[in-house]
């Protein structure tokens, strides 16, 4: 296995996090490697929904503080291909974190361990979240004087209580995965994280693509709008999805009592 890890079963693409030995943790090779996974699961019209897991018994430490954030601030300077792609394609930290990049199709994070700092990030940019009940949650970059730059300060204090959030962004510390559970930051905390989130993969490659999308991207883009501007982005959003095959499909095998063979089309 490389590094990040992509192979494909069905409608499902399962990226997987492998560099155990560095708890996970994102380096340049790691950062253009998942970045290139993200984009496939977009490209990919046979790709319906894509899972997230590491290896070991950590999910993502976060950037690696050796390797990464010193090329990013310019303390070394590149070293070999994965350096030089990282600093002459500068949105790639950011597809790789899903900051600023859609993959378009839901994301399900199965969290095998702790999920820390640019490893939080990344499970703030998915959809349905899985974790193991050993794992702990938090950004802990205003710990080491950096700031928490994949997304947390904006993501946070809506998926968490905001006084909870601010107090995780401001002190650095953790929660245990029932903690993280209980303000609904995760769906469900079970031991066979991959188990559980092939469940729901398959649940959601079984439906409409096209209505997963549209559904998935209307949640998105009407989140913190005025009701009368969401209701009406909802409605852009909606319509075509009715005038799909897809959507002639689902009712007929509704009444022909058999499955629908969505097309995406």
């Amino acid at each position: 296995m490389a590094v990040v890890d992509y192979e494909t079963k069905g409608h499902i693409a399962l990226i997987t996090l492998n560099r155990p030995e560095a708890r996970n943790a994102i380096n340049p090779e790691v950062s253009v490697r998942l970045a290139d996974a993200f984009q496939n699961v977009k490209d990919n019209d046979e790709i319906r929904v894509a899972i997230l897991t590491g290896t070991g018994s950590v999910f993502c430490a976060g950037a690696d503080l050796g390797q990464l954030i010193p090329l990013m601030s310019g303390a070394r300077q590149p070293e070999n291909t994965w350096d030089e792609r990282l600093m002459s394609e500068p949105g790639i930290t950011g597809r790789a974190l899903l900051r600023n990049f859609d993959v378009e199709k839901p994301v399900i994070a199965a969290i095998n361990g702790h999920a820390i700092a640019g490893g939080m990030e990344i499970v703030q940019g998915t959809d349905i979240r899985v974790a193991v009940a050993e794992a702990k949650f938090g950004v802990q970059e205003v710990k080491w004087a950096i700031f928490p730059a994949g997304g947390s300060t904006v993501r946070l204090p809506v998926q968490l209580p905001y006084a909870k959030a601010m107090e995780l962004l401001l002190t650095g510390d953790l929660i245990s995965a029932k903690e993280a559970l209980d303000y609904g930051f995760l769906n469900y905390v079970t031991e066979d994280v991959i188990g559980k989130a092939m469940e729901i993969a398959e649940k959601i490659a079984a439906n409409g693509p096209l209505a997963v999308k549209a559904i998935r991207r209307s949640v998105k883009e009407c989140l913190g709008k005025p009701e009368r501007e969401a209701l009406r982005i909802e409605t852009e959003i909606s319509a075509p999805v009715f005038r799909t095959e897809d959507a002639q499909e689902g009712p007929r095998a509704f009444m022909e009592k058999r499955k629908p063979a969505y097309k995406g089309r």
